[in-house]
């Protein structure tokens, strides 16, 4: 791909760019999101900031879903929201989403990526919501995407050594998403909770005190005209369920010590589930039991006493088929999905046994480190492939289309069963109803 080509399809002065040939954008996009991917340095940024404006232009525009989770918690709508973090093969899969979403007329749905994810995949918010943008022009896409920082996570142990500098690599990593458009957040300082403390709201107090001082920073630094959704979080800590009591314990003391506009739209708990799933010595996963009448009770308080959109489920995408219908039927506002995906891409008859043992064998020498005593290798490889994407990239988006096309075709299915489960096919209305995606403008380099 050529800089000269885009002389024909794209205009573009100061912050203002203009899609002159829409096709022609569309039929440049595999190269032009390559090159940008796998650019260097200012030249990379230059790029991924063409292609996102560009994207804007053409009318996929980043949003935030505030204005749908208000909604909600006046009235629950009946369906759950999914939010999608994709840790490889980013294009291919945004792409395999949007199809979808499409096809199934689906207004609400969430890219996401987590802190953690962000380090072992190797993508930075800027290249994270560029490519799902360019994924959305390449499928003709448009209207709203949601983009969300998944777990901006305090790290305890970072927090103990040193709360200050743990606290500004995360307020940094907060402005870097929000200037990417991520227009929501989820604060993650549920890891601050202090069990040994005699009533709950005390055991909660470091959590919420840190979510307000995060979220008033959140509010400081939004573009204006964008209200970004903030999500809280109380089930990380302790490996027992949420409770009702610690429900209010934080988010009475949140509001009390929030004093920055709109606060919370939602509530991430524990029922049960584990991140990535519980993998067994022959690397199967152990069957799960979600507390589904925990959900429905925390979803049901948080919307009818704090007017949230509900409780929100971390760790469900290995869940099996017939429990995600459970989810808008407890009135679950949200729910993450990662793993599952992940295991399609690994496990597929398409992809091919030399290139997954190549990174097996990446994964065993250079994570070596990291198995834990008495670990079976199938289980130490389940719980660190997700780490097989970002060092070696490209090597994922270099491999031919026969094998990505068919594994694509495997997720795509998979999109449609869990968006026909969460009941959100047909729901494009309430989201044309609810959200005004808000183009912010941003200076194009000259770079170029």
């Amino acid at each position: 791909m050529e800089i000269k080509e885009l002389k024909n399809i794209l205009a573009i002065s100061g912050d203002r760019v203009e899609v002159k040939d829409i096709v022609g954008l569309k039929n440049i996009m595999d190269s032009l999101i390559y090159k940008a991917v796998f650019s260097e340095d200012d030249q990379k940024r230059a790029f991924l900031m063409l292609i996102k404006e560009a994207a804007k232009a053409a009318g996929a525009i980043p949003a935030s879903i505030q204005g749908l989770y208000e909604e909600m918690g006046r009235e629950y709508p009946g369906f759950t929201v999914p939010a999608i973090n994709i840790r490889g093969f980013t294009y291919d899969v945004a792409r395999a989403v949007f199809r979808k979403a499409i096809e199934m007329n689906i207004g609400p749905f969430i890219f996401e990526i987590a802190r953690s994810e962000i380090g072992y995949t190797k993508q930075r918010p800027l290249e994270y919501a560029t490519v799902v943008l360019a994924a959305a022009v390449k499928e003709g896409y448009q209207g709203p995407v949601f983009i969300q920082g998944d777990h901006f996570q305090l790290v305890r142990r970072n927090y103990i050594a040193d709360p200050e500098a743990e606290t500004n690599y995360l307020r940094g990593l907060i402005k870097e998403a929000i200037e990417a458009e991520f227009y929501n957040i989820d604060i993650d300082s549920s890891t601050l909770v202090d069990l040994d403390r005699e009533t709950i709201r005390e055991q909660q107090r470091p959590n919420f005190e840190k979510t307000a001082e995060l979220a008033s920073y959140i509010r400081e630094i939004q573009p204006e005209g964008v209200e970004v959704s903030i999500g809280g979080e109380i089930g990380e800590i302790g490996g027992k369920n949420s409770t009702p009591d610690e429900l209010r314990a934080y988010l009475n003391g949140f509001n009390e010590t929030f004093k920055s506009g709109k606060g919370l739209s939602k509530l991430s708990v524990q029922t049960g589930t584990s991140h990535g799933g519980v993998v067994l010595p022959d690397g199967t996963l152990a069957k799960v039991k979600i507390d589904f009448d925990t959900l429905r009770t925390l979803s049901y308080l948080a919307r009818r006493e704090y007017g949230l959109s509900g409780a929100v489920q971390h760790g469900a995408s290995t869940l099996p088929e017939e429990a995600f219908n459970m989810f808008p039927e407890t009135g679950t506002s949200e729910i993450h999905l990662a793993t599952g995906f992940q295991n399609i891409i690994y496990d597929s008859k398409h992809l091919p046994a030399d290139f997954r043992n190549e990174v097996y064998d990446f994964i065993k020498t250079e994570f070596a480190k990291e198995r834990k005593e008495g670990q079976t290798e199938e289980q130490f490889i389940y719980s660190t492939r997700k780490k097989g994407f970002g060092q070696i990239k490209r090597k994922w988006w270099d491999l031919r289309e026969d094998i990505r096309g068919p594994i694509m075709k495997e997720l795509e299915e998979r999109f449609g069963l869990l968006f026909d489960k969460l009941w959100v096919a047909n729901t494009t209305d309430i989201v044309k109803r609810t959200i005004k995606p808000i183009p912010v403008k941003k200076e194009i380099s000259d770079v170029l």
